[in-house]
């Protein structure tokens, strides 16, 4: 049951974290246009579960008039509407609350905000915090998105029942994390990730679409093409048990895919999402309509203008 269809309206941003699932950064391209977002939000009403539509990147705030305008027409359309940003643009809590303004007489909802180390370092008073601090006064809900460095405590995995290293900071080791950050971390043998443990390839509550058309079951793991078969369309013959990757992961998790396809690997990996990363990335020219952008890899993307 969809109920949220996530725009990642550019893959640019002004930052270049080292945690980020879609290697977003100044360089990176992949931005909808005010015409493909009615297209969207016109097929959102034709699947008929959809409830809520965000806009993310990246950082959608680089294009602030065409957010502005989706925000807009999805609310003209009858859905909640919301935002992730990085807040960059908060540099004073006046600036904030003119910058958040338009988007609460829009009739935005809700605001997701990145407030860590990865974007401002080590610092008390962040533009995520001033961004909050405005859209309270606003009266627009909104809450902090917090990731922070991974680190190691040794104690008790509830997964594993036994003792284990367990990695603290809620990084997920997929996208620029899975090439910057697991340097020097502990790793289990590939054999024990049996699952996923973060999305429901099954039964999916929400997508994130990029301007290229990509369906995004998870950052690079596509459902189809939206601008080659609508949306809809998309949706509704999805059958997870025969979607190439996405079959292999619900049957046996990243553990299996490697073992139904037969791919070679290392003995042991971080978490689940590093596996899968590593596999996913490893097939992109067999399966390049349904592991996509090249992008989200950290590849040029040989399809996009």
């Amino acid at each position: 049951m969809l109920t949220g269809l996530h725009f990642l309206l550019t893959y640019a941003c002004n930052y270049e974290c080292d945690h980020c699932f879609v290697f977003g950064g100044p360089s990176a391209g992949g931005t909808f246009t005010l015409d493909q977002i009615r297209q969207v939000l016109q097929e959102a009403t034709r699947i008929g579960s959809v409830e809520w539509i965000y806009f993310e990147g990246g950082e959608p705030f680089l294009y602030y008039p065409l957010m502005l305008e989706g925000l807009r027409l999805a609310r003209e359309l009858g859905f909640q509407t919301g935002v992730v940003t990085n807040a960059y643009w908060a540099t004073t809590d006046e600036d904030a609350e003119l910058w958040l303004r338009p988007l609460s007489e829009a009739g935005m909802a809700d605001l997701s905000v990145s407030d860590d180390e990865f974007h401002f370092g080590r610092v008390s008073e962040t533009p995520a915090k001033r961004a909050l601090r405005a859209a309270a006064r606003l009266g627009l809900a909104g809450g902090p998105i917090c990731i922070e460095q991974p680190t190691v405590e040794t104690g008790v995995d509830k997964e594993q029942e036994r003792g284990a290293p367990v990695i603290r900071g809620g990084a997920m080791f997929r996208g620029r994390a899975a090439e910057k950050l697991v340097a020097g971390l502990p790793r289990r043998p590939w054999q024990e990730f049996r699952e996923c443990p973060y999305e429901n390839l099954a039964d999916p509550g929400r997508v994130h679409l990029d301007a290229y058309g990509n369906v995004h079951l998870c950052q690079g793991l596509s459902l189809g093409n939206l601008w080659q078969t609508p949306l809809a369309e998309l949706v509704a013959n999805y059958v997870p048990q025969s979607h190439p990757i996405a079959g292999p992961l619900l049957r046996g998790g990243p553990a299996g895919l490697a073992s139904e396809l037969g791919l070679p690997r290392e003995d042991a990996y971080v978490d689940a999402c590093h596996l899968c990363y590593s596999l996913r990335r490893a097939l992109l020219d067999a399966f390049p309509q349904h592991l996509a952008p090249r992008q989200v890899y950290g590849l040029p993307d040989l399809s996009a203008a």
